[in-house]
């Protein structure tokens, strides 16, 4: 990859430039070491952007229409006047590490609109349905200017605790099912979602997905109240004949409002960026340990030891501890 200075970067997103945007986010995903050198320079320049941005990440099981409603819901924000950044993780092939779906061919319209910006990126190891960089990538979308950040994840399945840990509002998508359908989504995905949303309202399923509303809603009731003063809250949408946009937004919107009122909007944002500092410090002692020769050379015996049934993984482990201890003591 070509290196740049970094006023090429800051001067680059100042103006809005999506070039520039995607080839920052190449940079800070980089593993060269100076590659990130520039990239810890430029987020540090960036951190304080005044951009008033919303975050927001979108789950769902796989086929529930994620990008179908994103790519309807993002042109829908920007007739209304919004920029908007896609971050579409998709799953990973295990063997070569690349993306699979491609959801920037499946978000085509969306794609050509110069008020979008869509950056498929793989999942890569990473739990949770992220990217190891997609906080990075959320940072320097705001710095180019962009409204609202919208975080596709890879689906129900993993741990979503870590986009909840990194949007301001967390969407969860479902379709219109009966009540036994209900009972399949995750206790926990529920609890955590601001707001859900029924996808495909339209045809022979418009009637379910109203029944399947109510029984949301029934649902969400016997949900311990929410201290934030806000209320997990449910509609309806069809991404295919592109209504309810509206009525999500406001949803959206709504919830800004109350979260800013009381004052747990910036202090949400805080509290994210303190977890984000100590899973990267936790990152960054493993990656130190990990270029440690004598541990490499005993993680490799105890390795072969538990492959070959020699010793049990408990015991490794506390072998590999120890000295681990011992290298930072």
């Amino acid at each position: 990859m070509k290196r740049f200075e970094l006023d090429y970067y800051l001067n680059g997103l100042k103006a809005h430039d999506n070039v520039i945007l995607a080839r920052a986010i190449t940079l800070v995903e980089s593993k060269r070491k100076e590659d990130q050198e520039v990239a810890n320079d430029l987020l540090d320049r960036i951190v304080e952007t005044k951009q008033r941005s919303v975050r927001i990440g979108i789950t769902g099981t796989p086929g529930v229409g994620k990008s179908s409603f994103i790519e309807g819901f993002g042109s829908y924000l920007i007739e209304n006047g919004k920029r908007v950044a896609v971050l579409a993780i998709d799953p990973s092939s295990q063997k070569t590490g690349g993306s699979i779906l491609g959801d920037k061919t499946r978000m085509e319209l969306l794609s050509r609109n110069p008020k979008a910006y869509i950056r498929p990126s793989a999942s890569g190891n990473t739990l949770g349905g992220v990217n190891n960089r997609t906080r990075e990538a959320v940072l320097l979308c705001e710095a180019a200017g962009y409204d609202v950040i919208i975080i596709e994840t890879v689906g129900v399945g993993q741990s979503e605790t870590l986009v909840n840990n990194m949007v301001d509002f967390f969407l969860l998508m479902i379709q219109p099912g009966s009540g036994d359908d209900l009972q399949g989504i995750k206790k926990g995905i529920m609890e955590m979602a601001h707001g859900i949303v029924i996808n495909k309202v339209d045809g022979d399923q418009a009637k379910l997905a109203k029944q399947s509303k109510k029984d949301l809603l029934s649902a969400l009731h016997l949900f311990a109240a929410s201290e934030t003063g806000w209320s997990t809250q449910v509609e309806l949408c069809s991404a295919l004949e592109k209504i309810g946009f509206d009525s999500v937004w406001q949803m959206i919107e709504s919830f800004e409002e109350v979260m800013t009122a009381n004052g747990l909007f910036d202090q949400n944002r805080s509290n994210q960026n303190v977890s984000w500092f100590e899973e990267r410090v936790q990152f960054g002692i493993l990656t130190e340990l990990a270029d440690k020769a004598k541990l490499n050379t005993l993680q490799s015996e105890l390795k072969s030891k538990v492959q070959q049934n020699k010793m049990s993984v408990t015991k490794a482990t506390v072998e590999m501890l120890k000295v681990v201890k011992q290298q930072w003591v």
